[in-house]
């Protein structure tokens, strides 16, 4: 009887498992670095679109504001009163100022505290001069846009003036149906809010229904009370300044508005909104935070627009009141020389950075727009050898 014979088998050799175990190790590491380069990727586009979403935000919302700059004011822009110190512009009605230069600018003709429809702050962007982390070199600015509210108007309201602090509202001789009826309605007006008061009579000019007005005096008055809906307070003392008493001063406007009330006289009134757009570095108790980009209006508080924004830059397309030439790009037209009644078109760049850990693989970009001053003073350089502004 013979026995089977077992054949040995041959196994891996040492040199042959290494090889092996290398192979598995190198393709192991290409996919773990695709799939690291995956989630970068992912991360980054994420981060960006995160980033230029908060930019498009804050460059639509400015250019709402913008874009409406100069709406319902005086061509040229308002005197201010100026005996009681300047107005403010920008701040809060608990005195809290948001912009280093919070006050309105003289008009470059040597009247103090005027109001145009866009006021420019060049370098000036930052609440408190704060310093922005990881901004670049280049200076903030901060801008105001002021004009009339349309959203509420006051069209079907007559004013009367029985005191240099106070007005009473009542119905206009022809009411609209469809229009606010309640000053305190939703939406209404409220405490700091600015009224704008022409009072126009007989004249040259034109209104939009075709009838001949000429206006005869322009105040802006901010409201310190509203004890009903038939009665609105200006009284001194306001948070921003602008009821001051004495000479160019509002009291003796309304006093002149008043006395102007005759038969063929009208007051026309609108809600100002001076909306003002700056960057807020929040305090974060010892931790450093992002800046924002701020909207402030009127006297009520700033309120965020854009969380991550370390650069706000403007410059400005200006028509020159001597050469009659368009002076493009101007970063600070005042300091040029130049009258921001002429502004034509604003400029804007927006710097946003991701929100990531102690900026570790942060990106950081620009947005860039421009606005046309659509309702600033409009300048014919064609119709003579001198421009024409109106």
């Amino acid at each position: 009887m013979k026995m089977p014979i077992q054949k040995s088998q041959r196994g891996f050799s040492l040199m042959e498992l290494m090889i092996a175990s290398a192979i598995g190790l190198i393709v192991i590491m290409a996919m773990t670095q695709l799939f690291i380069m995956g989630m970068n990727a992912t991360f980054t586009v994420t981060q960006r679109a995160e980033t230029q979403q908060n930019m498009r935000a804050a460059i639509e919302l400015m250019t709402k504001d913008i874009s409406m700059a100069g709406a319902g004011l005086p061509s040229g822009g308002l005197q201010l009163a100026n005996n009681g110190g300047p107005t403010n512009v920008a701040c809060n009605q608990a005195g809290t100022c948001y912009v280093p230069a919070d006050t309105y600018p003289n008009s470059g003709l040597g009247a103090q505290n005027y109001m145009y429809g866009i006021l420019p702050g060049f370098g000036n962007g930052v609440q408190n001069a704060d310093v922005v982390p990881n901004a670049p070199a280049a200076v903030n600015d901060s801008i105001t846009s002021i004009y009339c509210d349309y959203n509420f108007p006051l069209s079907n309201f007559a004013f009367t003036f029985p005191s240099t602090t106070q007005a009473t509202v009542g119905p206009a001789a022809t009411v609209t149906p469809g229009l606010p009826t309640n000053i305190l309605a939703p939406g209404g007006l409220n405490v700091g809010d600015l009224l704008l008061f022409i009072v126009s009579t007989a004249g040259n000019g034109k209104t939009a229904q075709g009838t001949s007005t000429a206006q005869t005096a322009a105040a802006v008055a901010e409201i310190t009370g509203l004890p009903n809906n038939v009665t609105i307070e200006f009284n001194g003392a306001d948070a921003l300044n602008f009821n001051q008493t004495g000479a160019n001063s509002l009291a003796s406007t309304i006093t002149n508005l008043g006395a102007s009330l005759g038969a063929g006289n009208q007051v026309t009134v609108c809600r100002l909104y001076a909306v003002t757009y700056f960057l807020q570095v929040p305090p974060g108790g010892g931790t450093v935070q992002t800046p924002r980009l701020m909207r402030q209006v009127n006297g009520l508080n700033a309120a965020p627009v854009a969380d991550n924004i370390i650069n706000l830059q403007f410059s400005y397309d200006v028509i020159s009141s001597t050469t009659g030439l368009m002076n493009a790009n101007l970063s600070n037209p005042i300091a040029a020389g130049d009258s921001p009644a002429l502004i034509q078109k604003v400029n804007m760049w927006v710097m946003g950075q991701s929100l990531t850990s102690a900026g570790h693989k942060s990106l950081s970009m620009y947005l860039a727009s421009s606005v046309s001053a659509r309702n600033m003073s409009f300048c014919n350089s064609y119709s003579s050898q001198t421009t024409v502004c109106q």
